[in-house]
């Protein structure tokens, strides 16, 4: 299997972008922010059709873009508008397939593109995909060593941060950045449609097992390994989809976890900050 240089880059993106999702995912489900990063992967249709549009041969550039001025839009109307942050997200991400799919249905042949948008084509990633998913993970492995005590009091509450002294919009503005870029290239893995789960699934598999936060990271981190190498796995050796092998597969560590979770007692009662 590993002979094969398409499945050696498939299996080491696998392995560097699930832990990715899984570490920031960790703060994503603490701050109930995953429907914002839904929306982001769904802005990436409406970059895909941009780079098309404007004759871009690689697509990455303009679903960054389009992904980024997204999600710049939605923290710019929580602050400026007396809209509900879902009722924003619901219209950008509405807005954005709506955009893309009419954009891209002027091309021929668009439905091809379209569907490795939608689920991902993993055996297709190459070699500069894969350096820069190498250091997003370095940088966030980095940025959540270095800043895990403001981030953790971010997660439990922005008031209590912004009382603290911690400048609570540049940190959400960096934050974002970084959760956008990281959708934005694990959708070459496996699509819009199931990068959420990556970034939703390990960490919720985590929080019922972590008796704190750094438990929590680093449970959520070992889950998306696993899942994301023995999903390529399986899906060479089974010849099944790779996005929802691998999505699968962090399902069944989810309802191992409740099982482990349930027999164990192990409870949480509220916020948990990192100890």
């Amino acid at each position: 299997m590993l002979s094969e240089p398409f499945l050696q880059r498939a299996l080491l993106g696998a392995i560097i972008l699930a832990p990715l999702c899984a570490l920031l995912g960790v703060f994503v489900t603490a701050r109930r922010m995953a429907f914002f990063s839904d929306t982001v992967a769904h802005a990436s249709l409406a970059g895909t059709a941009f780079a098309m549009l404007i004759g871009l041969s690689e697509p990455t550039p303009g679903m960054i873009l389009v992904s980024l001025l997204v999600a710049v839009t939605i923290i710019w109307l929580r602050e400026k508008t007396e809209l509900y942050s879902d009722t924003i997200m619901a219209l950008l991400l509405t807005g954005s397939v709506a955009v893309g799919t009419v954009i891209m249905s002027r091309f021929r042949g668009f439905r091809v593109e379209l569907h490795r948008v939608l689920f991902g084509d993993i055996l297709g990633v190459g070699l500069t995909e894969l350096v820069v998913a190498g250091v997003l993970l370095l940088v966030v492995v980095v940025g959540a060593a270095w800043f895990l005590s403001p981030l953790s009091l971010l997660s439990a509450s922005e008031d209590l941060a912004h009382v603290s002294g911690i400048p609570v919009r540049w940190y959400n503005y960096g934050f974002v950045l970084v959760l956008t870029l990281t959708v934005t290239v694990t959708i070459r893995l496996v699509g819009i449609l199931l990068v959420g789960a990556l970034l939703v699934i390990p960490p919720a598999a985590a929080r019922l097992l972590g008796r704190n936060l750094r438990q929590e990271i680093w449970l959520a981190i070992a889950f998306g390994l696993l899942a994301g190498g023995a999903g390529v796995t399986l899906s060479y050796t089974a010849d099944l989809p790779c996005g929802p092998a691998i999505v699968l597969l962090a399902i069944g560590l989810f309802l191992m976890a409740l099982v482990i979770n349930r027999l164990t007692g192990l409870q949480r009662s509220g916020p948990r900050v990192s100890s």
